[in-house]
């Protein structure tokens, strides 16, 4: 991904709104479009990830910005649908079969939680196919095999309603103490509620560039697309509650950050920042261990030592993460993104990351996909 560049990214907060996806997605295209400088006609290529709307739910979304004929491409791959389209639209600017290409991801999921994703009908028939449910048997597992406490997972949430207090994007912005969080509604046990992320809507989007095509437009500020791993499910990967369970699994999440990293030429050593797929408390330890942030069973560790709040080694989640940002499923991953540029631009603010250079997003969505993206300034 060497010759490949984020020219601009756009945005439109995440949450409840009276508007339909179609105007959401408007909204974080102009807005990636006016910020690469460019407009819809110097677009070679759209893809648009979205899980929950109708047939040609991208074309309906272009339609509001103009109509020029090139391919408008619909990607859907649940949680980590926008990362998917990314990785696409990377490839295709990678190979030269666009110069330019405009990625948006937008949704308008409705209340409550989600069901029947990427799963057999027996696991759905049972119960299992209700995602707080999975999330609730990764967490007791880290808890049996690990240090980890109810009160880390509370930590995390805490942690993350911390950092979105000054995010203006994001759902929740109020700090939450440890008794509240562990007071909240129990749901699964050992997840309450405010240890659980809320389906919402929202919308994000980017602009990628070849390098040579960003300096012919004199983009001010691209960000390198470093690297990019996805991955679906192997033989020897195992994802909750799968009936094919192994002591000695392998991490789809592990094995798309090998990916994106070696894609980049780096180390996770060389990670400033971290947006990761928090949907759950635990599901944020989780993926320490896969990042490799620190070795399987020093998850609970690192979150207590401080490292990875702000102001320490490696901030995790600084946009307030999916606890507080809430997930408008189809546009997550472009929103890590998103905050990723944000970040390694420093006009992220009071949530800053001092020094900020080189970011790490990270989604893992149901059905058994998984996608690690590295941005460098």
């Amino acid at each position: 991904m060497k010759d490949v560049v984020i020219a601009g990214a756009g945005i439109h907060p995440f949450g409840r709104f009276d508007s339909d996806y179609r105007d959401m997605g408007e909204v974080a295209a102009r807005g990636a479009l006016a910020d690469a400088g460019v407009g819809l006609s110097d677009v070679d290529i759209v893809l648009v990830a979205n899980v929950g709307a109708e047939m040609a739910k991208g074309h309906n979304v272009v339609e509001r910005i103009g109509r020029t004929g090139v391919p408008v491409i619909n990607v859907e791959a649940a949680c980590a649908s926008s990362g998917s389209a990314l990785f696409m639209a990377a490839q295709m600017v990678a190979s030269g079969a666009a110069e330019v290409a405009l990625c948006i991801g937008v949704e308008k999921a409705p209340r409550g939680f989600i069901a029947a994703s990427g799963f057999e009908p027996w696991q759905i028939e049972n119960g299992l196919g209700v995602n707080p449910l999975y999330f609730a048997i990764q967490a007791q597992e880290l808890i049996a095999a690990t240090d980890t406490t109810v009160e880390d997972l509370a930590d995390v949430s805490v942690k993350n309603h911390r950092h979105a207090v000054h995010n203006p994007n994001a759902m929740y912005r109020q700090e939450v103490t440890r008794e509240q969080v562990l007071a909240s509604k129990a749901i699964c046990p050992p997840l309450t509620l405010l240890m659980l992320c809320a389906p919402n809507e929202g919308a994000a989007a980017v602009v990628l560039m070849s390098r040579r095509e960003a300096e012919r437009r004199a983009v001010a500020d691209a960000v390198a697309l470093r690297g990019i791993g996805l991955v679906s499910r192997g033989p020897d990967d195992w994802f909750v509650p799968a009936a094919s369970y192994q002591a000695d699994r392998t991490s789809l999440s592990a094995r798309a950050a090998a990916l994106a990293l070696d894609d980049a030429g780096i180390g996770i050593d060389d990670i400033d920042l971290v947006e990761c797929q928090d949907t759950d408390a635990g599901s944020e330890l989780v993926a320490y261990a896969d990042l490799g942030l620190c070795k399987p069973g020093d998850e609970a560790s690192l979150l207590r030592s401080g490292a990875t709040a702000l102001g320490g080694r490696i901030p995790v989640n600084p946009s307030g993460g999916l606890l507080s940002k809430g997930e408008p499923l189809g546009a997550s991953g472009l929103g890590q993104v998103h905050e990723l540029v944000t970040q390694v631009r420093g006009r992220a603010g009071a949530r800053q990351v001092e020094g900020a250079r080189t970011g790490l997003g990270h989604v893992m969505g149901a059905g058994h996909n998984s996608c690690v993206v590295v941005v460098q300034r």
